[in-house]
């Protein structure tokens, strides 16, 4: 049974939804903490709607936080509920953007994921195993879950922005040509990559005005 997301939102500007950007937080944090962006965003895309869901669990020892799944090393959980947690989450994320994408009338390549850690880590994994392909993955400071299995289980290929912070000390910068080795190697034609410099685990503005600059590409804007 899916979990419903509750999910922060801001309207486009111009009044009319052409476009949507789904923000996908990190780990321990919650929709309302890149759901901030869209201010920055929204006057450069004026038709696209910004919706931040709450991952489905909320965080051990972070209060008002949530995660997508556990993480072992962090909150000491086994492998096993790692990989239960992730699976139900991937159930709860498809459902929401089948959902989004009906009650608002859009098509999927009128929809962008934007993921941030483990939101990133979310992305990678769900997005091309669905059926159509959405508009484009924008990818912050994450990794790709299973790579070994991404060329069996790839379904649709859309273009990738990668980004990281050279001194990420939470997720290893190496992450970032490690997942565009296997996307390409799984047949994704467009990956991008941009290094974030004197960055952390964090949203730099450099950063952000790349990822704005792919959207508008992909979202035809």
């Amino acid at each position: 049974m899916t979990r419903v997301l509750n999910a922060g939102r801001k309207g486009p500007l111009s009044g009319e939804t052409r476009s949507i950007v789904v923000f996908l937080h990190g780990y321990g944090a919650n929709g309302a903490d890149l759901l901030g962006l869209a201010d920055p965003l929204s006057e450069h895309l004026p038709d696209t709607l910004f919706v931040a869901p709450d991952a489905p669990e909320t965080c051990a020892g972070v209060p008002f936080g949530f995660q997508w799944f556990p993480i072992p090393w962090i909150d000491g959980s086994s492998e096993e509920e790692s990989m239960r947690g992730m699976v139900a989450a991937i159930e709860d994320l498809n459902a929401f953007l089948d959902a989004l994408m009906v009650d608002e009338d859009v098509l999927p390549e009128q929809v962008v994921l934007f993921g941030f850690s483990q939101g990133t880590m979310m992305s990678l994994h769900v997005a091309p195993r669905r059926e159509d392909p959405v508009a484009g993955i924008v990818a912050f400071s994450g990794r790709l879950l299973s790579p070994e299995t991404l060329a069996d289980e790839v379904v649709s290929r859309m273009p990738v922005l990668l980004v990281h912070g050279d001194a990420d000390d939470v997720v290893p910068v190496q992450s970032l040509p490690e997942a565009a080795e296997a996307l390409q190697k799984a047949g994704f034609q467009d990956v991008f990559a941009h290094i974030q410099k004197g960055t952390g685990h964090g949203i730099a503005p450099d950063g952000l005005s790349v990822a704005l600059a792919f959207m508008r590409d992909k979202l035809s804007l």
